[in-house]
């Protein structure tokens, strides 16, 4: 009886015993896990921790901070602010210069060409009228006669045949008096010699108007022209219009008014053409109706100027001046 005891309380201390270690593991366990969760502190219960928002960095965006946090920065020492400002300030400089530079160099368009009309200009005075010599047929050879150039009549100033007729339909070939040696010679031969520095032409009168066409009239006259340009090339041309007749004038080669401004119309589209000038002083010698003004006609044929023609003439191209 007493072996059937001592059984029982041996077998229930172990199991005391057997309860108790595994509550002491429990407790010592137990003990290590809040250890170590006691050092992991959850980022929300941190309140001086930024909070980010991912977003979508496609759009090379900046994090976003939480509302309740503000982001400061460090004040820049005083001197990098003073280099900051310098330098700011000298970009504001360059910048205010290239402006400058840029408005000065703005586009300037080129000036317009010169126009083939002689306009209205100052009075150039006699000096002017001195430097230049005058090529023509019979209409303009009274500049001699009446002595209105340097010199008088003995002047050097006019190119003419001895005849005083010169024809445009064989302008190549004829030959007129070289007045400074008084021998005969081509156009070709009197510029080469001479070199004119002004040379005014006044053809077509006499071998044009009535017996060439447009085509063979520009030809002739171009061909001169170009004569001139290839013999003194620094030689200023000027091509001045044909003289209106007088409303008295006829003759069985129905020379007129309205064919002497065709042929002008002609003489300026050669001037404008080959780059030389056109002196249009037909127009102060005309009356209201188109024809030779009364007081301007010598008394002859009416294809001639009197004196006081001829000083208009001149007036005329003083103040339409080659510049």
């Amino acid at each position: 009886m007493k072996s059937y005891e001592n059984f029982d309380n041996n077998f229930f201390i172990k199991v005391i015993c057997v309860i108790a270690a595994l509550v002491l593991v429990f407790v010592i366990a137990a003990t290590a896990v809040g250890l170590l969760t006691q050092d992991k502190v959850p980022a929300s219960d941190n309140k001086d921790a930024e909070t980010f928002v991912f977003n979508d960095f496609s759009n090379d965006t900046e994090p976003i901070l939480s509302d309740s946090e503000e982001t400061t920065e460090a004040p820049l020492p005083t001197d990098t602010i003073e280099q900051s400002e310098n330098i700011d300030t000298e970009h504001t400089d360059t910048e205010v210069d290239t402006e400058d530079s840029e408005s000065s160099t703005e586009y300037e368009e080129p000036p317009s060409p010169p126009s083939t009309v002689l306009e209205e200009s100052e009075d150039m005075g006699q000096e002017y009228i001195d430097s230049l010599t005058f090529l023509c047929d019979s209409s303009t050879r009274g500049l001699r006669s009446y002595a209105m150039l340097k010199d008088g009549k003995s002047t050097e100033q006019i190119w003419a045949t001895q005849s005083g007729t010169l024809r445009l339909d064989s302008i190549l070939d004829s030959k007129i008096i070289y007045p400074k040696n008084n021998k005969e010679m081509t156009v070709a031969e009197a510029v080469a010699l001479d070199r004119p520095e002004y040379l005014v032409i006044t053809l077509g009168l006499e071998g044009g108007v009535t017996t060439l066409d447009e085509t063979s009239f520009k030809q002739n006259y171009t061909a001169l022209i170009d004569t001139i340009m290839t013999e003194s090339p620094d030689t200023k041309i000027i091509l001045q219009s044909i003289f209106p007749v007088a409303a008295k004038f006829t003759n069985e080669n129905k020379l007129n008014n309205s064919v002497i401004d065709k042929a002008n119309i002609w003489v300026r589209e050669i001037a404008e053409s080959t780059c030389v000038r056109y002196l249009d002083t037909q127009s102060i010698l005309k009356d209201e109706a188109g024809a030779l003004n009364e007081k301007y006609d010598n008394g002859g044929t009416g294809t001639n100027l009197d004196a006081e023609g001829f000083s208009a003439v001149l007036e005329y191209i003083r103040t339409h001046a080659y510049k």
